[in-house]
Order: C-alpha cells, then sequence, then structure tokens
C-alpha cells in the first residue's frame, strides 16, 4: 500500500486505515483478524473515536506484541456513560477517559492525539479557554501524545484551529456530496436530504480554502464519513442520486489537498479487505471523475478535481499538481514559500506547455487547462 507523510508530525500512514465504528459490537477474535488483514496491506493507521471500554480492552489485546506497527489515533473528550458514548468537555471526565483509553489500549502514547469533535466556534473557544487545549499540549510536551489534532465536521471551525496553529492533524469528513455544502455548526444538515434538492455548483468555498491552507501549513488530514455512513454506495440511499464504489469514495478523498489517509468504517472483514485492496493490481476502478460528471442537479464544470484525466501531457506535466499549488497559492492571495518550493520541485513545470489543449479534450469537468497553464507560469514566475 502506498504510504504518505502526515503532514508535518512526522508521522507516516498507508493510505488507507481503519474506523472505529466498524470493531463495535464484534467478538474479541475479530480485532485480531482485521490487525492482521492490515499489516498484510501495508495499512498502519486506526481510529479511536469511540469510548466503548469493550472496544478498547479487545483492541488493546489484538494489538499486543504489535503496537508499534501502528499509528493509534485517540481522541480526547470522548468519554462512556450509561452504557453510550457522549462528547464532553469537561476536564476532569476527559483525564479520567484519557487514563482508561491508554491503560485499556496497553500503550504509553497515543501517536496522534484528536481534540473530539468540535463543530462550532463557542466550542472551540471552550475548548481554548477551558482548559482542554492545554491539558493536550501537555501531554504533547511528556510525548505522550506525538500529534495534536482535531476533529471537526465544520470548515470554519477547523480553519481557525489551523490558522492558529493550534493542530498537526485534522481529522475531517470528506466526500464529494458534503463538500458541496456550506459550513454549518448542525452536523446532521451534511447529509440532509433537502439540501441536494437544490442545483449545487462546485465545491464549497471554505472547503476548498481548508484543505488548501492544511498543505500549505503541513496539516495532515484524516478522512472520516469518505462514504458517507455508507449512503454513497448504494444509489437508492446516496445523495447524489448515483452510487460511487467504495474504490471511487477513497480516491476523491485522496485527491484532495493535503489528505494522507481515508479512514475505512468497514463493518465486516470482507469490506476491510476491499477497501484494504484500494490500489492494488486487479483491485478495480477507482475513477470516480465520470460518476461525478452524472450526479444529478450537481455541476463541477470548470472545476478541477485533480482526478488525473488530463494525463498525460504531451510535455510530461503534472497538470494535476500544477493546478493543485496555483490554487493554493491563489487562496493565500500570494505565493508562501512551501508552495513555491514544491513547484519548483516539478520535474516538469507550467513554463513547459506548449497551449496544444490534448489535455483539455480528455477532462471531463470542462477546466481550460491551457489557461490555467498560462496563468500557473506567471503566478510562479
Amino acid at each position: 500500500m502506498e504510504t504518505r507523510e502526515l503532514g508535518n508530525s512526522g508521522l507516516r500512514v498507508g493510505i488507507v486505515g481503519l474506523g472505529c465504528e466498524g470493531l463495535l459490537d464484534k467478538a474479541p477474535d475479530y480485532y485480531a483478524k482485521a490487525l492482521d488483514l492490515m499489516e498484510g496491506a501495508g495499512a498502519n493507521c486506526i481510529d479511536l473515536y469511540s469510548p466503548s471500554p469493550v472496544l478498547r480492552t479487545n483492541l488493546g489485546r489484538a494489538l499486543r506484541g504489535r503496537r508499534e506497527k501502528f499509528v493509534l489515533q485517540g481522541h480526547l473528550c470522548t468519554v462512556w456513560e450509561d452504557g453510550q458514548y457522549k462528547c464532553t468537555r469537561d476536564l476532569q471526565k476527559v483525564r479520567a477517559s484519557f487514563e482508561d483509553q491508554l491503560k485499556r489500549l496497553g500503550t504509553g502514547w497515543l501517536d496522534i492525539g484528536m481534540i473530539h469533535y468540535v463543530d462550532s466556534l463557542a466550542n472551540w473557544k471552550k475548548v481554548e479557554e477551558g482548559g482542554i487545549l492545554d491539558y493536550a499540549l501537555g501531554f504533547k510536551k511528556q510525548g505522550v501524545i506525538r500529534a495534536l489534532g482535531l476533529s471537526s465536521h465544520n470548515p470554519k471551525v477547523a480553519l481557525k484551529a489551523v490558522e492558529e496553529g493550534a493542530i498537526e492533524v485534522l481529522m475531517f469528513s470528506v466526500n464529494p456530496c458534503y463538500d458541496l455544502q456550506p459550513a454549518d455548526e448542525d452536523v446532521e444538515q451534511l447529509w440532509n436530504r433537502e439540501k441536494y434538492r437544490q442545483p449545487l455548483t462546485n465545491m464549497d468555498a471554505d472547503r476548498a480554502r481548508l484543505y488548501e491552507t492544511c498543505m500549505e501549513r503541513g496539516v495532515g488530514i484524516t478522512v472520516m464519513k469518505a462514504f458517507g455512513g455508507g449512503d454513497l454506495l448504494h444509489a437508492g440511499r446516496s445523495l447524489a442520486g448515483v452510487a460511487l464504489t467504495a474504490h471511487q469514495a477513497i480516491a476523491y478523498a485522496l485527491d484532495r489537498p493535503a489528505v494522507a489517509c481515508v479512514l475505512a468504517g468497514a463493518h465486516s472483514l470482507a469490506e476491510l479487505e476491499e477497501c484494504l485492496s484500494y490500489g492494488a493490481p486487479g483491485s478495480g476502478g477507482s475513477d470516480y471523475a465520470e460518476v461525478l460528471a452524472r450526479f444529478p442537479r450537481i455541476s463541477w464544470k470548470g472545476h478541477c478535481m485533480y482526478c488525473g484525466h488530463c494525463a498525460p501531457c504531451t510535455e510530461h506535466i503534472d497538470i494535476a499538481m500544477v493546478i493543485k499549488l496555483l490554487n493554493l497559492a491563489v487562496a493565500q492571495n500570494a505565493v508562501p514559500e512551501t508552495v513555491r518550493e514544491h513547484y519548483r520541485a516539478l520535474p516538469v513545470r507550467a513554463d513547459a506547455c506548449s497551449q496544444c489543449g490534448v489535455c483539455e479534450t480528455r477532462c471531463p469537468f470542462e477546466v481550460k487547462i491551457r489557461e490555467q497553464m498560462a496563468r500557473a507560469r506567471e503566478v510562479f514566475s
């Protein structure tokens, strides 16, 4: 499996990981089998948002003797009360749940410590001023948390945390339906079917800016809800009215700037094995462009999806990467040094474009690629 740097965190993760909702209500031996599949595929990232004591205990047992082979993304602010998961900002409860997490997992550290479920600016302020952020930073200083993260569904909240330099990793909901929706403090609006009845055009500007800012600042993204709770995989339930395959949904998320790993909420070993086979020879198509072009009432016309349909370039330019870096510079209204260095590192740059236009004949979204190359040549000159 391909691996990627998780931003500037110093961690390297397989591009497909495991979301823990697929581990809930499973027998103890299931955990070891799931980890065996991950090891065999070269996957290593596991998200642990659920504070279920049974899940933590069973996973801890399965991790014995191989803890260092996995990147554990544990969460602060998740507690288990009255037999169910809850989110809290009560620092005393946060401490108790975090200590329980380490004990049950049988580890002295978490690779990623996620401040859990911050979907409003008021909630982020409470995290900053109520001791939660200081508590997490203390563990970061001690090495108990290797990288500090935040989980959110709201691009405006996530962007604030990124721009303040508070986090190194962002867990965010990424799929071609949610990416159309504007920021909202009510997460359920992301799958409110009424929101998809009116015509929708291209990616929400706040989401695009979030992804681009994360890339520019070295904040790695781990993806939740790539399948929209499974709805996107079924035509009858898909918010887009068209079904994607698991591999198409994974590919879409991985093409967003700064994304390093897609956490698959697989509910069976067969589903997990299918997700882990992403990118393997003969594993099935991951081309999502044609499906997106058929979304009813949704238009991506003129918007580069970084899907790579424009390739191969007659001059060997990595067109998708050039446009990705160009969009980064445009979003910042400047050319940050990190973006400039990424551009300079490209083996062939936009100034090699011969303006032949062959790439535009292949683009399913009618992007004016020649104009983009000319603009990139100007911006990066």
